[in-house]
This record gives C-alpha cells, structure tokens and sequence, in this order.
C-alpha cells in the first residue's frame, strides 16, 4: 500500500501478522504508530519500549511494548543501515510554527489524527512515534543533531504483530530542516503474511 509523501495509510495487522514498512526512494522518515485492535487506549510506547529491551531503540529479535508493558511489535529484520529514532515527537503544527512556517502545513500527528478519525476513533492519543529511518544523534553536550536518513530506495524494516494490532504509518512530511534529505518522497507498507 502507498504512503503518498506527506500522507499516512492505516493497516489492520492480526496478531502473528507480519508487514514491511519500505522507503521507496531513500532518505524518508516513516513515523510508526501502533494501538491495540479494540483498545485503542493500548499503544506502542517508546518510554516503556526503551526501559524493557534497556537500549534507545530495540535491535532485531526484541520487541515494541506498549504503555501496559506488553510486546505489541517483533522487530524481525531490518535492511536498512539501522538507525531510527524514539526520541523525538511527531511533528504537528506547533512544531511548523516555531520553525518559522505560517499557514497549514501537512504534520505526522495530523496524519495520524485524521487517519484514526477514518477508522471511527476520534480524539486518540498521540503517541511517541516510532520513527524509522530517522537519522537523530546527539554531540558531547548531548545536543541533538539532526541529518539526512541514510536508507537508500527499497530499504526496509519488517515487523510482526504479537497482538491484533491498528497500524499507522505517516511518510513525515517535515521539510524545514534536513531529516528527510532533499524532501518528502513517497514510502509504502506491506502486509506480508495472509490473515
């Protein structure tokens, strides 16, 4: 399924399901968000992911855990150079407008309310995304410094759902600083196993 550059797409995954998130074309930043199939309220959480697998972002074999500490995602293979991020929020307006930016622009937690909203759950909670393919370090004053992805087209990440699982995935469409290289590019998810 295509994630249009500066869009989301939802997928239901059923537990044991797994789904590949792709970068189509290199550099693009693909915010995850994950919830519960029934509850809504029961969401990936990158706070509780960090403090169970004891590292800023799991590595394969480890999993995603939700705001109830129990697995939601398996990390199973990653094609890309391996950094991501689950540090930094979604961006929304208010980031935009702090960037200097005045009128609408497209944000990843728009994309997820207005994608959520489709689906019949208005007013979710925004979570901390996963951020795939984000390319965020920090310098010796820990100062976070912000650089282009470094996938390439077709790298991806593929996961299995250890719950039934709502699975939000936004191509951020943030083209205010350089986290997405030359701008926003289309992405796309695929459910790879048949329900």
């Amino acid at each position: 399924m295509l994630i249009p550059a500066r869009g989301a797409v939802a997928v239901r995954v059923a537990a044991d399901q797994r789904f590949r998130v792709i970068d189509l074309e290199g550099t693009q930043v693909v915010d995850l968000f994950a919830f519960v199939d029934g509850d809504v309220g029961e969401y990936a959480s990158a706070e509780h992911t960090r403090v169970f697998v004891k590292r800023l972002f799991p590595k394969s074999g480890e999993p995603f855990v939700t705001n109830r500490r129990r697995p939601l995602l398996l990390l199973e293979e990653d094609s890309s150079p391996g950094v991501h991020d689950m540090l930094c929020a979604a961006c929304d307006p208010t980031r935009y407008a702090l960037l200097g930016h005045t009128g609408w622009h497209a944000s990843c937690q728009e994309n997820l309310e207005r994608t959520m909203d489709e689906l019949g759950y208005a007013g979710v909670e925004i979570p901390q995304p996963i951020n795939l393919f984000m390319n965020v370090s920090r310098d010796a004053d820990d100062a976070l410094n912000f650089a282009p992805a470094l996938t390439r087209a077709g790298d991806s990440v593929t996961l299995r759902a250890l719950l039934p699982s709502i699975v939000v995935a936004s191509a951020c469409p943030m083209d205010l600083n350089v986290i997405n290289g030359a701008g926003p590019t289309d992405a796309a998810v695929e459910v790879l196993d048949p329900a």
